[in-house]
């Protein structure tokens, strides 16, 4: 679970993922260019290789720059806005000189359009790109002398698509900024968690062990020249020793005190924080003493797995006991995938097989995780803390 990272963990296979189904449906979108192509192949066409390099490279351009901010490809912002420019002139060069023939080429001017409004969202160029393609395919119309209809046909198309793309990602856009700000949130929760601990115990040592240093100097001191005294500083170091001993074993026992139940509440808080809805179901007996301690460790790493990695929207989380034993289950409906063996996961399964039971986790049915643990009936007392 704390094992996968971020280069490598579901959440970027994912994105990735996402990224090629978008440059695959871009592909299909080049269906509008075969009228152009069978023009060509037909000898409908002036200058049959001029065009035919001329759409083939433009087709290639297209999908090379549509893919840069789809897929999120490491390309310098010069070096992809210098070719949304040449895209644009080849466009503009091809539409308008076959304007006047076969199967409507000014449609090159769309494909334009789409191009700059995905690839310049983020620079907020987006609107001014679309108006200017729009713009482009009225004048090269009007000075082609095309049918009023087309003109209009063919602008009113490529205005929309410009828009409708350039909507799309724009919200493309806001749900990656919400999907940050949920991994960022969910990492603070993590992380407040672990600083209350630090706190906790830098309250708790911090004082003693300064005490113990102290007295530790004034026995090194005293040891050459006054025996006796030094033997009462000592005494004392063993008195604070057992003294801060028992005070780490009274906080280790209030941690361990903090029952299932409240570590369910504490779950419920931390899912809801971050915008993940949380149903809980807890059916049959209360837990045992074993179970209760058990559980409770693995509902927190299950949560934490949820919080970090899943990018889940949601999470299903149950309990059951009856007389054979307990069953706790987090399913989530995030990305999926079995999470990479860490620590926090090799120390819960040893945690759970010295309680008596068993933990599972995979790809649960559908899409996201599940993590099941199951422990025999009676099996107090078998829990480290």
């Amino acid at each position: 679970m704390a094992g996968a990272t971020p280069a490598t963990g579901p959440v970027e296979r994912s994105r990735r993922r996402r990224g090629l189904l978008l440059v695959a449906a871009h592909t299909l979108w080049l269906w509008l260019l075969l009228p152009p192509a069978a023009a060509i192949t037909r000898g409908q066409i002036d200058h049959a290789p001029t065009a035919t390099v001329g759409l083939v490279v433009f087709a290639l351009l297209y999908l090379a720059l549509v893919a840069v901010p789809v897929a999120e490809l490491p390309v310098r912002p010069a070096l992809h806005h210098g070719g949304l420019v040449l895209l644009a002139l080849l466009g503009v060069g091809l539409a308008a000189a076959y304007a006047g023939a076969p199967e409507g080429w000014p449609v090159l001017l769309m494909y334009v359009c789409t191009a700059g409004a995905v690839g310049l969202v983020r620079v907020g160029w987006g609107f001014g790109w679309v108006g200017g393609s729009t713009a482009a395919v009225l004048v090269i119309g009007v000075a082609h002398r095309l049918p009023a209809d087309d003109i209009a046909q063919l602008a009113l198309i490529t205005l929309l698509a410009g828009a409708m793309t350039l909507a799309f990602a724009r919200v493309a856009r806001l749900v990656e900024e919400l999907r940050r700000t949920q991994r960022e949130l969910a990492r603070t929760v993590v992380e407040r968690e672990r600083l209350r601990f630090a706190k906790d115990l830098h309250d708790l040592l911090g004082h003693t062990l300064s005490l113990v240093v102290v007295k530790a100097e004034v026995v090194r001191r005293l040891a050459p020249t006054d025996p006796g005294r030094a033997a009462g500083e000592a005494a004392d170091i063993e008195r604070i020793g057992r003294t801060a001993l028992a005070e780490v074993r009274e906080a280790v026992t209030g941690y361990r005190e903090q029952s299932f139940s409240r570590e369910l509440e504490n779950a419920r808080i931390a899912l809801a924080d971050v915008g993940i809805v949380v149903t809980v179901r807890e059916c049959g007996h209360p837990l045992d003493v074993a179970a209760d301690d058990a559980f409770r460790w693995v509902l927190r790493e299950g949560v934490t797995n949820v919080l970090r990695h899943s990018r889940a929207s949601r999470c299903d989380i149950e309990v059951s006991a009856d007389v054979d034993g307990s069953v706790l289950t987090v399913r989530d409906d995030g990305v999926g995938g079995r999470p990479e063996p860490g620590n926090g996961l090799r120390g819960l399964t040893e945690r759970v097989e010295q309680a008596g039971g068993t933990l599972h986790v995979g790809p649960a049915r559908g899409r996201g995780l599940l993590l099941t643990a199951r422990l025999p009936a009676r099996a107090a007392g078998r829990v480290s803390p």
